[in-house]
C-alpha cells in the first residue's frame, strides 16, 4: 500500500510558479518538480479544502496553474474536528497565532492519518523548532502527527 502525502499550498505554488531567478527559490522549485516527476506515483496524494482556496487566490493565471495541478488528487474536508485542533496547535504554542491555515494544514493532515506533510514553508511548519511541539500535542490530542518534509527530504525509494 501506498504511503500518503498531504500537499500544503506552497508545494503547489513552487511546482506552478514561473522559475525565479532567486537561486535558493530556484532549486527549492526544481527539487519540487522532481519530486512531482518521480516520486509522487509512488505515492497517495490528499489537498484539503483549503489548499484549494489558497490555490484560487492572486493572479488569474497562476491560480489556474495551481487548480490545474490539483486535478484528480483527492480533496479532504475541513471539519469542526480539524479546526478544534488547528486552535489546539496554536494555543499549545506549536504553530504562532498568526498562522492560523498552517495549523489547520496539519491538523488535516494528523486527524486524517497522513503519512508525510509536504511543504516550503519553513516559518512555521517544517521547523526543527516547532517539530516536537506539534509532535506532542499530536500525541495529546490522540492523533499521529504525519513527517512534515520539504520534497527533498522525501527522495528516494519506497520503504
Amino acid at each position: 500500500m501506498n504511503k500518503s502525502v498531504y500537499l500544503e499550498t506552497s508545494f503547489i505554488s513552487y511546482l506552478t510558479n514561473r522559475p525565479s531567478h532567486d537561486l535558493i527559490t530556484a532549486g527549492h522549485q526544481a527539487l519540487t518538480q522532481d519530486w512531482w516527476d518521480n516520486q509522487r506515483p509512488h505515492f497517495t496524494l490528499y489537498v484539503s479544502e483549503l489548499v484549494v482556496t489558497e490555490a484560487k487566490r492572486g493572479h488569474e493565471e497562476a491560480a489556474a496553474k495551481r487548480l490545474s495541478a490539483l486535478e484528480n488528487i483527492e480533496l479532504l474536508k475541513i471539519t469542526d474536528e480539524i479546526s478544534a485542533f488547528a486552535k489546539a496547535l496554536i494555543t499549545g504554542h506549536a504553530i504562532p497565532e498568526v498562522a492560523v491555515a498552517d495549523a489547520v494544514h496539519v491538523s488535516t493532515a494528523a486527524i486524517n492519518g497522513i503519512d508525510y506533510l509536504l511543504t516550503w514553508n519553513c516559518k512555521h511548519i517544517a521547523n526543527a523548532q516547532r517539530y516536537e511541539a506539534i509532535r506532542e500535542i499530536c500525541r495529546e490530542q490522540g492523533y499521529r502527527s504525519p513527517v512534515i518534509c520539504t520534497p527533498e527530504e522525501l527522495i528516494g525509494d519506497p520503504i
